[in-house]
């Protein structure tokens, strides 16, 4: 019926079926990426380096069940690498430094950048599953949980 069109609200994957309020997806991701709760965007995410909250101080969401596991470090492994191996390639190309002068610029630039990216990447995933209800952000427990 053409006076009876309905938008469905699109997420990350397809159409959300779940009957549950679509989350902002991109929101919740850059809130994370600034060390914010994914919800409100107000409270902390982090209390220590890389040791989420076990709860918004504004909002109030729970935020301890959590699984980023070790996918923040696989991601950072594979964005530094990117943007150290291009650079020492550009660079190798453009001079003729030798071994030693390699090792003292691109050594502390890869521990540099892995150690900047680490919190943000951390709190990128936190918002990612934090928005598409995962890992009991949808008050259910997952399968590996006990009951």
């Amino acid at each position: 019926m053409p006076g009876d069109m309905r938008v469905e609200e699109q997420v990350f994957g397809g159409e959300h079926h779940s009957g549950r309020v679509a989350r902002p997806l991109w929101t919740a991701i850059k809130r994370g990426l600034l060390g914010r709760c994914p919800h409100c965007g107000k409270g902390k995410l982090f209390s220590a380096f890389v040791k989420p909250v076990d709860k918004c101080e504004v909002c109030g969401e729970e935020l301890h069940h959590h699984r980023a596991d070790d996918l923040p470090a696989y991601l950072v492994i594979v964005i530094v690498g990117h943007i150290v191996v291009g650079s020492f390639m550009i660079v190798e190309a453009a001079t003729t430094l030798s071994t030693w002068q390699h090792a003292l610029i691109w050594v502390p630039l890869t521990i540099i950048l892995a150690l900047v990216l680490l919190q943000p990447v951390k709190g990128a995933v936190i918002g990612l599953q934090w928005a598409l209800y995962m890992h009991g952000f949808g008050d259910e427990k997952d399968e590996f949980e006990s009951h």
